[in-house]
């Protein structure tokens, strides 16, 4: 019992370290351990590495929205936070934004422990029914998503040419021989991470003195989007492509906060999704026998037959994960927010782009990615990823990324 102990405080430190880092997607450094899976199980049980794994893919989960919001640099499930966070911080608000992200990821965790005897009632059963519907849904929940984040017909078929192209790109992307980590750092970093701090500097932005004090209130609005958080993240583990981006509209009708509350209440959302998520993408392993991430995968190598005693040691460790990480997020938050205070904004962006890009080069040659290609894609969705921007567009189009390649497959595999 004390080497899984161990293993759950390890990927907790891990987790803080590739969620702080801009750029390292989890999935990444899942790999590496994969990779090395054959020398560390010599001396490690594979409960060991699969606790590992768990805390540090919740850690990673909770504390990516720190340099997400302080310098718009992306991952996945942070993409869309990045322009209310981000805001947030230039308003000098950062102590209330990162307790607002944390309150959010934390609260999700436990909600969706809370309903997971009637996700695995229901959800494996609706999955069997679902599943031939599945590229139906994903048609009919795009053209929503769309229409919903777009204010006319004008900007509905902008929005639609984003998701395309975006689409595109993704399936172009996953084509190639590169590994999918990879190629998601690439896009990612070029959608929604370099693309945005480049727009920044057209403003001049700087970082702010920030406030001492902040004024946060937990009351009914927040537990509404706690839940809807939690709720929408778990569902939305059965729809491949659809992640915090999409689900976060869907959990904002649920929460039905509007007004002054709109960007609290957001950034509550999709902090729980991303915990929400993250978290029911191990236990669909044992729900459906199918793992929904990168990580999941990785576990299901090494455990092949997942139990009820395995479900309640991953369950234990994200919630020894989500509480410790909880206080790393704010502690860290607050300490990075007052270091960045007085930094010439402009130099920091550009030494984070720069920073983007040697992280992104070192993996590509360490995994021996085409660099010539990685460079021309990274080039293409920078650009991409810039045009929201100047048309005044919601970039959560571009998730367009992952869905379209994801109809893709599900059309070719049922018609």
């Amino acid at each position: 019992m004390f080497d899984l102990i161990l293993a759950c405080f390890l990927g907790i430190v891990c987790g803080a370290c590739t969620g702080f880092v801009p750029g390292i997607h989890v999935n990444t450094a899942g790999a590496i351990i994969f990779a090395s899976s054959t020398f560390l199980l010599g001396f490690l049980s594979p409960e060991f590495l699969c606790v590992f794994l768990v805390a540090m893919s919740i850690a990673h989960a909770m504390i990516e929205f720190v340099p997400s919001m302080m310098l718009g640099v992306p991952e996945e499930g942070t993409a869309l936070s990045i322009l209310p966070g981000h805001r947030m911080v230039l308003e000098g608000r950062s102590k209330e934004a990162i307790r607002i992200v944390s309150l959010g990821g934390f609260g999700a965790i436990f909600v969706t422990i809370i309903m997971l005897p009637i996700f695995a009632i229901v959800l494996p059963a609706t999955h069997e029914i679902i599943k031939p519907f599945t590229w139906i849904i994903l048609l009919v929940g795009s053209i929503y998503m769309t229409w919903k984040l777009s204010n006319g017909n004008k900007a509905f078929a902008w929005s639609l040419c984003l998701f395309i192209l975006s689409g595109i790109m993704g399936w172009v992307m996953f084509q190639t021989p590169i590994s999918s980590g990879l190629s998601m750092m690439c896009i990612f970093s070029g959608l929604f991470g370099i693309s945005t701090i480049l727009f920044s500097l057209n403003d001049s932005s700087f970082i702010p003195h920030q406030n001492k004090f902040y004024d946060l209130h937990l009351n009914k609005d927040m537990f509404r989007s706690i839940f809807a958080g939690g709720i929408t993240g778990a569902i939305l583990g059965f729809l491949p492509g659809f992640g915090p981006a999409q689900g976060g509209v869907i959990a904002q009708q649920a929460s039905g906060a509007s007004g002054e509350d709109d960007t609290v209440s957001f950034l509550t959302t999709i902090s729980g999704l991303n915990t929400s998520d993250t978290l029911f993408s191990l236990i669909a392993i044992y729900l459906i026998g199918n793992p929904r991430s990168g990580i999941a995968v990785y576990m299901s190598y090494f455990i092949e037959t997942f139990s009820i005693p395995h479900l309640l040691i991953f369950t234990f460790t994200a919630l020894v994960a989500v509480s410790i990480s909880v206080i790393l997020c704010i502690k860290l938050g607050d300490s990075f927010a007052k270091i960045m205070q007085g930094i010439d904004y402009k130099k920091l962006s550009i030494a984070v782009i720069i920073l983007m890009i040697i992280i992104l080069y070192i993996f590509a040659i360490i995994y021996k990615a085409p660099i010539p290609y990685l460079t021309l894609m990274l080039i293409a969705s920078t650009a991409l990823g810039l045009l929201p921007h100047y048309l005044g567009l919601s970039k959560s189009h571009l998730m367009g990324v992952l869905i379209l390649p994801a109809f893709v497959i599900y059309f070719t595999m049922f018609m």
